[in-house]
């Protein structure tokens, strides 16, 4: 299997009932019913306040070093979270790392929904060879996982943001697109879309009009459940040497300094890691709950 976790099924392709205002009412509905999703959704919101304003909250600066202050236990103070391995407070750190984390989460998965997309829909709609050359080329590098992927393209590539971003966004354009391919097919067999056809409308009208509405909103739920994963493998590039570059403040990379330090402080050390956890927890449990209401056929 290609992914970090099992791919989810995305949410078919809407009908004309479906595509009402009434409709996408009652999913906000049956959203805002569901207790965990709002409770992830406020962690989400919270965390890109971090992201946004993170500078101006963070208590002290996240790059000033004191050899004399290093490795201070969670409660020190002057210092609620402890201090690195370089004496800078973790605290700030964690704070201003949010901004650059959920950065390299949340941008390959957005130009991989983009990129993805049109390549799905286009297959998907095409069909026969065009069909068939598109996504036996997206099978290749379906076929590997997207741990090794991430890890082989960003080694090829070397290290930094702009290489690991690009190779996060070349492991998800092959899964987004696979969905879109497939959603597609199906929105291309529906009666509205028979009737456009028939009626004398071109391919382009009939996907502009007629296709996109109805499959970019599956393909986009199916989206949001990569970033969790997406935010995970940026972690682990920059905890390898292979993302983000000291002494920028990042989860992964913090995870990666902070690791000889395991052995004397480790809830400091463990800190990055509760940051990951919690945050692709939230994610993930946002995307359930958007697919759900969307799944709800009552």
């Amino acid at each position: 299997m290609s992914s970090l976790t099992a791919p989810k099924t995305p949410v078919a392709p809407l009908t004309a009932a479906q595509r009402s205002p009434g409709y996408w009412q009652s999913v906000g509905t049956r959203l805002l019913a569901d207790k965990v999703a709002m409770g992830a959704g406020f962690v989400v919101l919270l965390l890109l306040g971090l992201a946004l304003f993170g500078p101006w909250l963070a208590p002290a600066d996240p790059y000033q070093s004191s050899m004399l202050s290093r490795l201070k236990p969670i409660g020190t103070v002057g210092y609620p979270l402890g201090t690195d391995e370089l004496g800078r407070d973790m605290l700030s750190r964690l704070i201003v790392g949010a901004r650059l984390s959920l950065f390299m989460g949340l941008t390959p998965v957005l130009l991989a929904f983009i990129i993805g997309s049109a390549i799905g829909i286009l297959a998907g709609y095409a069909g026969g060879w065009v069909n068939t050359a598109i996504m036996r080329t997206i099978d290749v590098f379906y076929a590997f996982p997207s741990v090794l992927l991430a890890i082989a393209l960003s080694g090829a590539l070397g290290a930094g943001i702009f290489n690991s971003l690009l190779s996060l966004t070349i492991v998800f354009v092959p899964q987004i697109a696979r969905v879109a391919e497939a959603v597609t097919a199906q929105a291309k067999g529906r009666d509205y879309v028979e009737a456009a056809r028939a009626s004398g409308a071109n391919a382009f009208t009939i996907v502009r009009v007629h296709v996109l509405g109805n499959v970019l909103g599956p393909i986009f739920v199916y989206a949001t459940s990569l970033i969790a994963v997406s935010l995970i493998l940026a972690s682990g590039l920059s905890f390898l040497g292979l993302g983000v570059k000291p002494p920028e403040p990042e989860w992964g990379l913090m995870l990666n300094t902070l690791r000889t330090a395991i052995y004397v402080q480790p809830w400091v050390a463990a800190l990055p890691g509760l940051m990951i956890f919690i945050t692709s927890i939230a994610f993930n449990l946002l995307s359930d709950g958007l697919r759900s209401a969307m799944d709800n056929k009552g």
